[in-house]
């Protein structure tokens, strides 16, 4: 892709609110070029969307994906992949974490409920 896109065109490539693309340009995650009041997105902002889509998928805050995407900038690529690294792993811990707690509470969930499924002679 090397023409810009419209905001409407941005909004309905990525499932995107306007708002969210406005937000996104507000926190500084996103920079449109700006046409009196048109906004358009070259390759550049459609790939730093992509980024930021993905991070929040991977549950990472809009902070934690703006501060990433600005390494890039000052200090590079290879500071950029460290620093990935290292998110990526503490979000791993995390979601472990949860994961762990999520399977507890499942199993605590299937004992009371079969507990009191047989207390009341239902299956």
């Amino acid at each position: 892709m090397s023409e810009k896109i419209s905001f409407k065109e941005m909004c309905a490539m990525f499932d995107a609110t306007p708002r969210t693309l406005r937000y996104y340009e507000y926190i500084e995650l996103l920079s449109p070029q700006r046409e009196g009041r048109a906004r358009f997105y070259g390759p550049r902002e459609v790939a730093r969307m992509k980024l930021i889509l993905r991070g929040r998928r991977f549950g990472f805050s809009l902070e934690e994906i703006r501060q990433w995407l600005e390494l890039y900038g000052k200090e590079g690529t290879s500071a950029q992949g460290i620093a990935w690294v290292e998110m990526a792993d503490r979000q791993l811990a995390e979601l472990t974490r949860q994961q762990d707690e999520l399977a507890a509470s499942i199993e605590d969930l299937r004992q009371l409920r079969s507990e009191v499924a047989q207390k009341m002679g239902i299956s």
